[in-house]
């Protein structure tokens, strides 16, 4: 039995560990009272136009044509609850997840290159969790009836799978894959995200084996979800109206005296209609009283229709690309402005602030009391529900805050360049692949914006990690060269490869390593321990032996677990 550990050692311990996370932990439980007063507040859920259709799918069990019905799924198991009370939580206990999930990666990478000071990583660590854990509009879409916050958590996580190690295992590649994949199963614009993902694994060499776990991870629940469509509406695929919000976004530019569409196709043309200041082309193509949906039978969801709209699409795209790539520029930047604006419609806007009174739509009811029972009656609580009013108004990151923050990881992605971004690429490329993907497939929402924000804080937290300038005590100087040895399944009992943080923040680290390595009395070039005559990596009274151990018989020094890349 070994004896227990003295109270001033653990006194010390506990002292350290609040010194290096008090910060964070005070910003954790201010997040959590945050969402608890929400919770008092509005005890029942807000609505958005989606939700009905999410619920809708929940109960029945079916997919949507409009939109991947992960969230649906999602839904259904929290079903047997009958609570809406527990949807709420689990959305914010996924919201504060996140911010969690940033904190360790920013921290376990600056930690990595200071050492010997731990409190300046957690600062650090913490500073970047704030836009995460306190944006008042994140907090309001956890308390909606929306996938957006279950996306974010699933994408974040296997961003987080991928950056832990550079050398990942097959089965890690593959839980990274799946949770991507079932992130694009809420929202399809997880589908391209797949693809930054992969990219980056390839530009850490993950090594083929997660690569390929990744992709065939990937696949299982993407194949079977398209299956499953197919069984209920006979198309193997994911929706049958992808096409509909590609239309919706070449309807800002589009012109038809340049295009000469087909006659058929020319229905769907609205250059010659007067533009609505109020409300956005994409909005007043796809919903308005005007849209050309209206002469199907089945409206926005009728297949004929969608084949058709992808037609315009794609001809618009092709002979006015100019005009296609402005647009796209233009609604990328609007995430970057000091103010929001009413767009895409004041309506829009408006169902995503808190509301002062209670109201649910007598067609939403039709859905939720038989999921939520009592929990969806729709109730205010004051003076909870006037202070997250407040906070709201106050509280939340504003466009140039974002854009501090994607400058900073793209600052960080520019010092590593000669390893093409490091860990910070992968980070940086999703958020920017989120702010931009809605805005060349469909079209600028203020709601599309907040899932970058994860990715932009962790971004610009782990521009600030340095490469330890001395390795871990054990590590041996040659472990970078037993990769090869991963990929083809020849593993130590330890873990291999390292971990996320030690990105080398330049020349000045280039400088610092050499530095560390030649010590006082040493000739250049010489290693420490090695004397005029002996062979490289050789010391005295040792020979030559096979790779991994020396002729004492002792075994060689473990695998560094140092951060990398």
């Amino acid at each position: 039995m070994g004896q227990r550990p003295k109270l001033p050692v653990l006194v010390r311990a506990a002292g350290g560990a609040l010194l290096t996370h008090g910060l964070f932990l005070i910003l954790l439980a201010g997040a959590f009272a945050v969402r608890w007063v929400t919770m008092k507040g509005y005890p029942s859920p807000l609505w958005f136009g989606d939700s009905h259709s999410y619920l809708e799918g929940a109960l029945h069990l079916e997919p949507s044509v409009l939109r991947p019905s992960g969230y649906s799924i999602f839904l259904w198991a929290l079903g047997p609850f009958h609570s809406f009370t527990v949807v709420l939580w689990t959305q914010h206990l996924l919201g504060l997840l996140t911010g969690v999930l940033v904190y360790v990666l920013v921290w376990r990478a600056v930690r990595a290159g200071a050492r010997r000071v731990r409190w300046p990583a957690g600062i650090v660590a913490a500073l970047v969790t704030v836009p995460v854990l306190y944006d008042a509009y994140q907090i309001q879409l956890e308390h909606l009836v929306m996938a957006d916050g279950l996306f974010t958590f699933l994408l974040f996580a296997a961003v987080a799978v991928v950056l832990w190690r550079v050398r990942m295992r097959w089965w890690t590649g593959a839980l990274a894959g799946l949770l991507v994949a079932c992130g694009a199963l809420v929202r399809s614009v997880g589908l391209p995200m797949l693809l930054v993902v992969l990219f980056c694994m390839l530009v850490r060499r993950a090594g083929w084996r997660a690569v390929t776990a990744a992709v065939a991870a990937a696949a299982i629940p993407v194949v079977a979800y398209m299956s499953w469509f197919n069984a209920v509406h006979g198309e193997f695929t994911m929706t049958n109206t992808s096409n509909v919000w590609l239309y919706g976004r070449t309807a800002d530019f589009a012109d038809c005296t340049v295009m000469k569409p087909d006659p058929e196709v020319a229905a769907f043309c609205r250059d010659h209609l007067p533009p609505n200041e109020d409300i956005a082309p994409a909005f007043t193509a796809l919903w308005g009283d005007d849209s050309p949906f209206l002469q199907y039978p089945d409206g926005i969801r009728d297949p004929r229709a969608n084949e058709l709209a992808g037609e315009f699409a794609k001809e618009a795209i092709t002979e006015q690309p100019g005009d296609y790539l402005g647009t796209v520029l233009r609604d990328t930047f609007r995430a970057f402005e000091w103010e929001r604006h009413e767009y895409p419609t004041p309506g829009t806007v408006e169902e995503y602030e808190f509301p002062v009174g209670a109201s649910l739509r007598d067609w939403d009811a039709l859905v939720a009391y038989p999921y939520g029972g009592d929990t969806a009656q729709a109730r205010v609580v004051g003076p909870y529900s006037d202070w997250m009013r407040d906070y709201q108004d106050r509280y939340y990151t504003r466009g140039p805050v974002l854009g501090a923050l994607m400058a900073i990881g793209l600052i960080g992605v520019l010092l590593r360049v000669r390893r093409l971004g490091g860990a910070v690429l992968l980070p940086f490329g999703t958020a920017l692949a989120l702010l931009v993907v809605p805005a060349a497939t469909a079209d600028f929402d203020y709601r599309y914006v907040l899932p970058s924000i994860p990715f932009a804080a962790l971004a610009a937290g782990l521009a600030f990690a340095r490469r330890p300038l001395v390795p871990e005590a054990g590590a041996a100087p040659g472990a970078s060269g037993q990769d090869a040895g991963q990929e083809t399944g020849q593993e130590t009992g330890q873990e291999t490869g390292q971990e996320t943080g030690g990105d080398a923040g330049g020349p000045a680290d280039a400088a610092g390593e050499k530095a560390a390595e030649e010590k006082p009395g040493e000739k250049p070039g010489e290693k420490p321990g090695e004397k005029p005559g002996e062979k490289p990596g050789e010391k005295a009274g040792e020979k030559e032996t096979s790779p991994g151990m020396v002729s004492r018989g002792t075994p060689a020094d473990p695998e560094p677990s140092g951060q990398a890349c």
